[in-house]
């Protein structure tokens, strides 16, 4: 999204206050969160590009520079005094090639002497490091320290090892923002590293928001009698849940407050228990037998389950 205009993805004008751009941002952020829209392409680049842009916007200093410069304002912000390198001008027009090698253009244009008559260069910050982590779903759930190997002054330089605190309840596609860890100004401080958090799955639970759901298989007989069954929880165990008599397939059982605690409200969510009805692959001649028994009792009945589904024929 390199040419796409910040305030555009934002949908804010270019005189909106700081709490205007926050708020379209927060906005922006549920209607298109990974969360919310799972399997979704087109709303996953669009909920990075409202990271990017808030990036850039929400900070006085980015939002200035991109103000004065537009898209390419980190190639101008770390091109020296007026945001361009020595020599250039907008567009690309380089006036030093102009009037060929070794024109000092402070003295051409009035500089008074340049670097030896005391002028210093202007400090400039460091630029931002951006890169993505992968952390396992307990981590995202209760949060803990994630390691990160890095190389704040590229390819070529020393290797770090930062430990990145990750907050309970993260949701995958949030970016954590560290501040002075990105490289090394000129002069200046050092910019931030922008840490990009994805969630691995959980091989038995899913998040629905600060809910968690896990599927339980039961077979027919504890579906049609009811049955006490151990489930496992995020941080508590195994507990018992009860299943109650005659529950069907897709019931969802709730267990109040195992969920994932919302760090904004403090609320805690709940953990869901979906019931899977499972037939056996084979049975004994007498579980055969049984169900035989059964399906004539159901036929003596007069009943189905499909009574009046799809209305009269």
């Amino acid at each position: 999204m390199a040419d796409r205009d910040f305030y555009d993805v934002l949908g804010v004008s270019r005189g909106a206050s700081g709490d205007d751009i926050r708020k379209a941002y927060k906005k922006l952020s549920r209607k298109f969160h990974p969360d919310k829209n799972p399997d979704d392409q087109g709303a996953a680049e669009r909920f990075k590009e409202v990271q990017e842009a808030y990036q850039v916007l929400g900070d006085e200093e980015t939002r200035g520079q991109y103000d004065r410069f537009g898209p390419a304002f980190r190639q101008a912000s770390a091109g020296g005094a007026g945001g361009f390198p020595p020599g250039a001008m907008p567009g690309g027009f380089d006036f030093s090639s102009f009037f060929g090698g070794g024109v000092d253009l402070g003295d051409l244009f009035g500089g008074g002497g340049g670097p030896a008559a005391g002028r210093r260069p202007a400090s400039r910050r460091g630029q931002d490091i951006r890169t993505s982590i992968r952390v396992p779903f307990q981590v995202a759930v209760s949060g803990g320290g994630h390691e990160l190997s890095m190389r704040p002054d590229g390819a070529g330089g020393r290797t770090e090892r930062l430990t990145i605190k990750i907050p309970a309840g993260i949701h995958s596609g949030e970016v954590l923002r560290l501040k002075g860890q990105g490289a090394a100004g000129s002069g200046g401080p050092p910019g931030d590293l922008m840490v990009t958090v994805e969630i691995s799955p959980h091989p038995w639970f899913r998040r629905e928001g600060d809910n968690v759901l896990i599927e339980l298989p039961v077979t027919p007989a504890e579906s049609v009698l009811g049955a006490r069954i151990e489930v496992p929880t995020l941080d508590e165990g195994t507990v018992v849940l009860t299943v109650p008599p005659g529950t069907s397939s897709g019931a969802k059982l709730r267990l109040k407050g195992k969920g994932i605690r919302n760090q904004k409200t403090g609320s805690q969510g709940d953990q869901l228990v979906e019931v899977r009805i499972v037939v056996p692959d084979e049975t004994s001649d007498e579980q055969k037998a049984l169900y035989e028994r059964l399906a004539d009792s159901e036929e003596e009945s007069g009943t189905s389950p499909r009574d009046g589904l799809w209305g009269e024929s």
